[in-house]
């Protein structure tokens, strides 16, 4: 009989910790031995004998990295990868994969994205706490309600999730825009309602509403940063669903406050949880939501299940699938 192999579970407590992790961990198989922990180094003899990490949103450094000498592989349980030290890893050839091409998150990203969108479109949240104050708001609100129809949504980065929003904004009759490092090909546009690729700059100058779905490397950090968020709209809004560090705070909350755009819709931020320092959470016209994105009841099973696929099968022998190379 083989030896089990050593498979360690990250999953830290505002992700849900051990709870989740001992769910996560009853999906693998039973050759697997797995250790549940809410950080890599919370165990360092379990780290030092894993041959697999499983990490929901867990901070996998260069130092986890170089005190486990038996890791083969890095699973990250959700479609990004910022948060593991890919350069490391590369350096030691251990693939650190997502579950990306599994789409397990996407249709409720999507599903955030337009919530946030209509949230500020139709002022609900204005509208909700002066109806609470018994205040009748619509000689107050009226002037800032919006349409989505006839929009142009643009958005940053047509992969699995930006194309689920695009298709949902087609429903809305939006014009589509949209930009990445590269165009996507012709049957991925018309799936996407037709989206037309255009540089990001124009796609700030155009849009009425820009909503992000890139990943977070050292490339697209603070992507949208002073420079391109002046070359929005005053009308424009800004939504990110995607990771906090690809817009710079900082530089949106103060053009939130001078009046530069008409609003924000943000669902991730940088640090995670974030500061009461934060000034988005004192900005005018925001909605703010805690990283919820990806993390309804059945995303949650999708992205277990897309995980542990991935792993079981590398375990069998497979080469594993969404192995990420830190590009942008």
């Amino acid at each position: 009989m083989s030896a089990a192999r050593e498979v360690l579970a990250v999953v830290p407590p505002h992700v849900g910790g051990r709870g989740v992790g001992a769910g996560l961990a009853a999906l693998l198989p039973g050759d697997a031995h797995v250790t549940v922990v809410e950080a890599a180094d919370e165990d360092p003899a379990a780290l030092r004998r894993a041959q697999v990490v499983i990490t929901a949103l867990a901070p996998v450094t260069a130092e986890h990295l170089a005190a486990a000498p038996d890791l083969e592989l890095v699973q990250c349980a959700s479609h990004g990868f910022d948060y593991v030290d890919v350069a490391a890893a590369r350096e030691r050839g251990i693939p650190v994969c997502t579950i990306g091409s599994s789409g397990a998150e996407a249709q409720n990203v999507a599903e955030q994205t337009f919530a946030l969108m209509l949230a500020l479109a139709k002022q609900l949240v204005p509208g909700h706490l002066a109806l609470v104050e018994a205040e009748w708001a619509l000689p107050r609100l009226q002037g800032s309600l919006t349409e989505l129809s006839g929009k142009t949504l643009g958005i940053v980065g047509l992969g699995q999730i930006g194309r689920q929003v695009a298709r949902r904004a087609a429903a809305f009759d939006m014009d589509v825009v949209y930009a990445g490092r590269r165009r996507a090909a012709p049957e991925a546009e018309a799936v996407a309602g037709g989206a037309r690729h255009v540089p990001l700059d124009e796609l700030c100058r155009i849009s009425d509403y820009v909503s992000l779905h890139a990943p977070l490397t050292e490339e697209t950090r603070h992507l949208l940063d002073a420079r391109r968020l002046a070359l929005l709209k005053q009308s424009a809004f800004v939504i990110n669903t995607a990771r906090g560090g690809l817009i710079d705070q900082d530089a949106l909350a103060e053009a939130l406050e001078r009046g530069a755009l008409a609003g924000a819709g943000i669902d991730v931020f940088d640090p995670e949880p974030p500061t009461p320092a934060l000034r988005l959470l004192r900005a005018p016209n925001v909605v703010l939501s805690p990283h919820v994105g990806g993390v309804t009841r059945e995303t949650m099973v999708r992205i277990a299940l897309a995980a542990v696929r991935n792993v079981t099968d590398f375990l069998a022998g497979a080469t594993p699938r969404d192995a990420v190379d830190g590009a942008p």
